[in-house]
């Protein structure tokens, strides 16, 4: 029987996060990541590759984690010599409606008072010079906070080319993208170089005795079955962390969202380069002709895109000044679905996303008369608790640690659950409000009240 000291279920960016802070930053020479996919491969590579620090209350708790979060990994980029390709761009909130800029700003003074840096409300007739100026290439430490502009005409000399009604622009500063498939790289690489090692299978049992984990047993791809005796395993699968945890007798409050991205090209060059992740804040109604609208209304299934459709389209730019190729994103269907793979995507989403992409960047509408060459969907799941907050720490079985939940802020949000995760299984300070994460946060009475009363689904 082979030994190890922990055994780490998944090997995308929350295993390979909780691998690379164990063997490298705690000392376990021992490590043992398990997962039937090459890594990254499963979702992690189907992300958006953002990270921000601009998150809303109450309690500072996603901040704070930010934060630390992105401290590593800039530490990482520098230590890397810049291999995560990492950049400061931001996120840029824009809204056509007053109601909206006034929550902005309101919300935007709530989030600084947390910890994410300053507001700077920029109003016309105040001095232009005042506003940081966009830096796509590399990495400013200097920004942070958010710069609220309420001129429109700013906004339209700032980024021109977005729609003409905007009042209200958000740019988020400690913000921004890199590439997910180096930073998992990145931490595989320095977690085998500390004496981790990776194997291709998937654990199919989880032996529990007298209340703690005493071995996994591990199907191979080759079809043999591997017993490893360990007193720590880390649920890092996924999609399929309640599968996992299952096995040891745990049952989690996760479900799963289906997330897509189209890939674009903008080859009639209608989208600035030079822009954030910018993300619409107001429900949008698709423009359709009145025979669209007919057909349209004929379909069940496509009806509902008669009515207007969420808040939240965004894109970005994707590859270097050079390249013409957007990602985007939007998600109008945000019912829990049972995970399948390969996911299967709505067939006219790249035309639904695209049509959102003119709502906000009207020169884009020349793709619906012209033509789109053939766009590229891909995407996975957002495994989520009903809260939106991560599951990371101890569980009631001895040993069995959770490293999941982790929705759509896995990359963002690897390096600061992986230190908490850490301080869990290796000992060491934690943060006061680390039980926020833990299995154990449903058991409080007063915990739960403040989820009855939830109204966005984000606590």
């Amino acid at each position: 029987m082979e030994q190890a000291s922990v055994v780490v279920c998944g090997a995308g960016i929350g295993g390979l996060a909780a691998a690379h802070e164990l063997a490298v930053r705690r000392g376990r020479r021992d490590v043992v990541i398990v997962d039937p996919l090459p890594p990254l491969s499963l979702t992690s590579d189907k992300s958006t590759e953002c990270y921000r620090n601009w998150w809303p209350g109450p309690g500072s708790t996603l901040v704070r984690l930010m934060n630390r979060s992105i401290d590593r990994l800039e530490e990482l980029e520098r230590t890397s010599g810049g291999r995560l390709a990492l950049n400061r761009a931001g996120y840029l909130y824009l809204t056509g409606v007053p109601a909206t800029a006034r929550e902005l700003e309101r919300q935007g003074r709530e989030i600084s008072a947390l910890g994410a840096g300053a507001l700077r409300v920029h109003r016309p007739g105040d001095d232009e010079r005042a506003y940081p100026p966009l830096r796509l290439d590399g990495c400013d430490p200097t920004l942070d906070g958010a710069d609220l502009l309420l001129d429109p005409r700013r906004i339209q000399r700032l980024f021109p080319g977005l729609a003409g009604d905007a009042v209200a622009a958000l740019h988020a500063r400690r913000c921004g993208w890199l590439s997910a498939q180096q930073l998992g790289m990145e931490l595989l690489d320095r977690a085998r170089d500390a004496g981790a090692r990776l194997v291709a299978g998937r654990v199919v049992a989880i032996e529990v005795q007298r209340g703690a984990v005493q071995e996994v047993v591990i199907e191979t791809n080759d079809g043999q079955r591997q017993r490893v005796r360990t007193a720590t395993v880390v649920d890092a699968a996924g999609p399929h962390a309640a599968e996992v945890a299952g096995l040891a007798g745990v049952e989690l409050p996760l479900t799963c969202e289906l997330h897509g991205k189209v890939f674009f090209d903008d080859h009639l060059g209608v989208v600035p380069r030079e822009l954030p992740l910018t993300i619409w804040c107001d429900p949008i109604e698709l423009a359709w002709s009145e025979e669209e609208r007919a057909g349209i209304a004929a379909d069940p299934a496509l009806a509902p895109l008669l009515r207007p459709l969420p808040a939240g389209m965004h894109f970005r730019p994707e590859g270097g000044r050079a390249s013409r190729w957007l990602l985007l994103l939007w998600t109008y269907h945000l019912e829990p679905v049972p995970p399948v793979f390969p996911p299967r995507f709505d067939p006219v989403y790249p035309e639904v996303a695209v049509r959102g992409l003119a709502r906000m960047v009207p020169a884009a509408a020349a793709y619906l008369e012209r033509g789109m060459r053939k766009p590229r969907v891909d995407g996975g799941y957002y495994c989520k608790t009903r809260e939106n907050r991560p599951l990371v720490g101890p569980t009631p079985v001895a040993g069995f640690h959770l490293f999941c939940g982790l929705s759509g802020y896995g990359i963002m949000a690897s390096q600061g659950l992986a230190e908490l995760l850490g301080g869990w299984v290796a000992g060491g300070e934690l943060p006061d409000d680390a039980g926020e994460f833990l299995l154990s946060r449903y058991a409080d009475a007063a915990y739960r009240a403040r989820l009855d009363a939830l109204t966005s689904g984000q606590l």
